[in-house]
C-alpha cells in the first residue's frame, strides 16, 4: 500500500527534484492557461481543453452534466474547424544564379 505524503514532504520533494512540478501539473491547470492565452489571441485552445474544463466543473458541482454536454456541443464545431495559427512563412532565398558557361576558344 503506497504511503501518503504530507504537505511538507511534498514541498521537500519538489525542491529536491527540479522539474517534477511540471510533471505533476494538473491537466485542468494546463487547460486554464491555454484558455487564457487563446482569449488573449496568443495561443490555441482545443476541444480536449474544453472537455477537461467542463469535466472539472461537473466534478466540482459548478455546472450540471446536462449543461456541460450543451457547452461541449456548442463549441465542438467551432473548435474543430479552427485552423492552427500559421506562423510567418520564412522567405525563400533568391535562386542561385548558375555561372555562365565559358565559350571555348578554338
Amino acid at each position: 500500500m503506497p504511503a501518503e505524503l504530507g504537505g511538507s514532504q511534498i514541498s521537500s520533494l519538489l525542491e529536491a527534484l527540479p522539474g517534477i512540478a511540471s510533471v505533476l501539473r494538473s491537466p485542468v491547470a494546463d487547460a486554464l492557461v491555454k484558455a487564457i492565452r487563446a482569449a488573449a489571441g496568443v495561443g490555441e485552445f482545443t476541444l480536449a481543453d474544453a472537455d477537461e474544463l467542463v469535466r472539472y466543473a461537473v466534478r466540482r458541482g459548478l455546472i450540471g452534466p446536462e449543461e456541460g454536454d450543451r457547452v461541449l456541443a456548442d463549441v465542438d464545431g467551432p473548435l474543430k474547424s479552427k485552423h492552427k495559427p500559421v506562423r510567418g512563412a520564412k522567405p525563400k532565398p533568391p535562386p542561385k544564379k548558375k555561372p555562365a558557361k565559358k565559350k571555348s576558344r578554338r
